[in-house]
């Protein structure tokens, strides 16, 4: 369920930059310049806006890993408790047995 809203989450964010890039670069081409500045404009924002993408992609795929590696660690703490647990419950039932053999030979 968390995966539909962080790909629903970052598909609206693509939508809106997409959106921006498309609506800056109709105002870059209807803009008074020459042609030969247009371009080389909309080349330098064109560039601009794949750093950004990267650095965001980079970003992402860092928290994504960091959410990993807490998530393996919360899991790695709960199975070592659960061991725990489960080694002083065990222990617990052998003492209890024993306590009832005990009881038994005294009748």
């Amino acid at each position: 369920m968390s995966d539909d809203r962080s790909s629903g989450a970052s598909g609206i964010i693509l939508s809106f930059l997409m959106g921006g890039l498309t609506g800056a670069a109709l105002a870059i081409l209807f803009a008074p310049r020459s042609g030969k500045e247009t371009r080389e404009l909309l080349g330098d924002k064109i560039r601009e806006g794949q750093e950004k993408g990267r650095d965001l992609r980079e970003r992402a795929a860092s928290k994504g890993r960091e959410l990993i590696e807490d998530a393996t660690d919360y899991v790695e703490r709960a199975k070592e408790g659960v061991d725990k647990r489960k080694d002083r419950l065990s222990a617990a039932v052998e003492a209890g047995r024993q306590a009832y053999r005990d009881e038994k030979e005294k009748m």
